[in-house]
């Protein structure tokens, strides 16, 4: 009996000491909730609204029945329209849109020879879109004629055989550089006051933004060790092009880093100890693998999961890593998403060092 006393007062000791800490008690409710939302609602493997340009070299009423008839299928959007097949293939090289479809000036005449009506110019990075693309694709373009099949001739780009790894180990990149970079720094604050070095800091004269630079630089190298391992076995072992220019993914990456590094400084600010600040971490990693596109096509997600998955990191870092690597885009064209990063980062870094001030006064 007095067994069963002592572990009932550690237990109702536990509960107390729980019902206390807000944040633990709060990530035992937001997390299978986060979870079930994210599965539920945002998670949805069937692509649908993919954004698509329009090269209608025809302009005929047959093209324009043609178009809508694909636009009412729901799989695409039209959201560009070009007069030049190459300034289509820009697109797709930029990542403003997932594919392309031809019309050529003789549409009417192929139609009634039975050749190939148009062509479809796809982003083939991406194997569910790309499955997608060529299921529209091989529909009849006029439900009367259901025996023509294959009326599209369709060009995958950067991934012909459509092998899921080309896509997978660039979006790799972002994901262990997520887990690892927030994980870093997350408890960085944390760890110099449960050390009791938090007192010898506030004595020094270093300022706060000088703290947060200094905490964030020597895992730079870390991060940048971890981008050359991915790329290697990326490139001896799955055989993933790298198409693109070594510095451009050097600084795409490094500026990646940087907003990853400052996300775990906020984090540890916000913290009062490392288990609160691994929760965090935690709360933060799960959106960032779910919604950033690298498990499921960001096109297929609901609105708000969408604008969810902008204030990322990793979202933004995914399409510079897949758009240099894979399809040979420059950080001009990729222009948003690396001035976002670096918004972020100055941002996060000036939210970091003024809550790190008030702790100070």
């Amino acid at each position: 009996m007095s067994s069963l006393r002592r572990i009932r007062a550690i237990t109702l000791k536990e509960f107390r000491q729980l019902s206390r800490d807000r944040l633990t008690f709060a990530m035992v409710v937001m997390v299978p909730l986060l979870q079930l939302l994210l599965f539920g609602y945002a998670i949805n493997t069937k692509v649908r609204d993919i954004p698509v340009a329009l090269v209608d070299q025809a302009a005929t009423s047959q093209s324009r029945e043609l178009v809508a008839r694909m636009g009412a299928s729901q799989l695409v959007v039209f959201t560009e329209r070009f007069t030049h097949p190459h300034d289509a293939e820009t697109a797709i090289i930029a990542g403003r849109v997932r594919a392309a479809l031809i019309l050529p000036a003789d549409l009417e005449r192929r139609r009634q020879d039975g050749r190939p009506r148009g062509q479809w110019l796809v982003d083939g990075t991406d194997t569910l879109i790309a499955s997608a693309i060529l299921q529209l694709a091989s529909l009849p373009d006029d439900p009367g004629l259901s025996r023509l099949r294959g009326n599209f001739e369709v060009t995958l780009f950067f991934n012909p055989e459509r092998r899921a790894a080309v896509n997978i180990i660039p979006g790799l990149i972002g994901v262990i550089l997520t887990m690892t970079m927030v994980l870093f720094t997350a408890s960085a604050i944390v760890r110099e006051r449960e050390r009791g070095n938090l007192e010898l800091l506030i004595t020094t004269p270093v300022t706060p933004m000088e703290l947060m630079i200094g905490k964030i630089v020597p895992y730079v190298f870390a991060g940048l060790v971890q981008l050359v391992i991915i790329l290697s076995l990326g490139f001896f072992i799955f055989a993933v092009p790298l198409n693109g220019s070594p510095l451009q993914l050097l600084l795409a990456t490094l500026l990646f880093i940087a907003a990853s590094l400052v996300l775990g400084l906020v984090i540890s600010t916000l913290a009062q100890s490392q288990l609160q600040a691994m929760q965090m971490t935690v709360f933060v990693l799960i959106p960032s693998i779910l919604l950033s596109g690298f498990m499921f096509p960001f096109d297929g997600m609901p609105v708000a999961a969408q604008w969810l998955a902008e204030g990322l990191p990793a979202t933004h870092y995914m399409r510079l890593a897949r758009g240099i690597l894979l399809r040979d885009a420059d950080l001009m064209a990729l222009a948003p998403d690396a001035l976002w990063l670096a918004g972020f980062t100055l941002l996060g870094l000036l939210m970091a060092a003024r809550r790190f001030r008030k702790r100070l006064d």
